[in-house]
């Protein structure tokens, strides 16, 4: 098993408050159409999130002109994000930068090519053989689907260091004139934000003594026939959101089975679980979860605050309510699950055993 020694997520800028936000995107979105505008307004005060980072001064959102200069803020201020995220959670783990055996990074806002992983490697010091892996496309599911395939490079490779970098910057996704009921809710809910995590294979000296959760095991699902429900339409303007506003039910029909099933194949149940690590997808997402899982309302809490705090995060957002769960401490011994949703649309969960050494 492998263990996560340190998680730290890297926020631009101040926070926001939600309503500000939606006075200075309102125009943009909708133009002179007052009724959409009256209609964004209650979209973003219904969206559970109070504050959000914004990776640029609200009033320049404005003067971004097409995809390609958008794309160019991204890689910019994007590489600055991930670098602060990463080199905050080397520091936390006492792990140095050319150590690091694997790196991890995932993004669905913005492209590069070279990855923004490689001007890591150079700004970090880490060697120049270290292994590399970028993905793009796994949307708000990649947090977990990186923890996961982690953990499966580390199976194999247990003396490792492995670090995962998530890296987003929604707002640079904002599509100007876009009245869609889609755009309007992403409007409101995404916030700007990168996560990093240390995770060590269980052979590595520093596994025995991290205060932080083991990896116990993993579980990817394609939901059939749910492809058109989440995503990006990528064109001349960017990327513009697909959200169907079925997607709650379908995670509502189907997580229940998915979390059981990795739980009992490891001899537990939902109730063993102590700590939800679930991305915060949006309160209509955190309700199905709860729903199809029977959980107690406050076993959301850090989900929630991570959502009213910040915003959506897409994949960087299941760290830091990891960041958010490890803070406020767990039972030790004690299971954890950690799941979420991306485009597919899959479901990645991940089964944690909290530190027994863990006060």
């Amino acid at each position: 098993m492998s263990r996560v020694v340190a998680v730290a997520p890297a926020l631009p800028g101040p926070a926001h408050d939600q309503g500000t936000i939606s006075e200075i995107v309102a125009p943009l979105v909708t133009g002179s159409d007052a009724a959409a505008a009256r209609l964004l307004r209650r979209v973003h005060a219904a969206s559970g999130v109070a504050t959000r980072h914004l990776a640029l001064a609200p009033e320049e959102y404005a003067g971004i002109r097409d995809f390609g200069h958008a794309n160019d803020l991204y890689l910019r201020v994007g590489t600055d994000l991930a670098e602060r995220a990463a080199a905050d959670a080397l520091a936390r783990a006492g792990v140095a930068a050319h150590e690091v055996d694997l790196i991890l990074f995932t993004s669905v806002t913005g492209i590069g090519a070279p990855s923004v992983d490689v001007s890591l490697v150079r700004r970090l010091g880490m060697r120049t053989d270290v292994r590399r892996m970028p993905s793009f496309g796994w949307g708000c599911g990649g947090g977990a689907a990186g923890l996961a395939r982690v953990h499966d490079y580390l199976a194999g490779h247990p003396h490792d260091t492995a670090l995962l970098v998530c890296l987003e910057l929604c707002s640079l996704t904002l599509q100007h004139g876009d009245r869609g009921p889609a755009s309007l809710v992403a409007s409101g809910l995404f916030g700007d934000g990168a996560a990093a995590a240390v995770v060590v294979g269980e052979a590595h000296p520093a596994a025995p003594t991290a205060a932080g959760p083991q990896v116990v095991a993993t579980r990817s699902r394609l939901y059939a026939g749910t492809e058109g429900a989440l995503g990006w339409q990528i064109g001349s303007s960017g990327f513009r959101i697909v959200l169907s506003s079925a997607l709650p039910d379908v995670i509502r029909t189907e997580v229940g089975a998915d979390v059981e099933g990795l739980l009992a194949a490891h001899g537990l149940k939902v109730d063993d679980v102590t700590r939800w690590v679930v991305h915060a997808g949006g309160p209509r997402i955190l309700d199905a979860v709860g729903d199809a899982l029977g959980l107690a309302p406050e076993a959301l809490d850090a989900s929630r605050a991570s959502l009213a705090a910040v915003g959506n995060l897409s994949s960087a957002s299941v760290l830091d309510v990891l960041d958010r769960t490890l803070r406020d401490g767990a039972p030790p011994g004690s299971a954890g699950v950690l799941v979420s949703f991306g485009p597919g649309v899959s479901a990645e969960t991940v089964l944690l055993r909290w530190s027994s050494t863990e006060g």
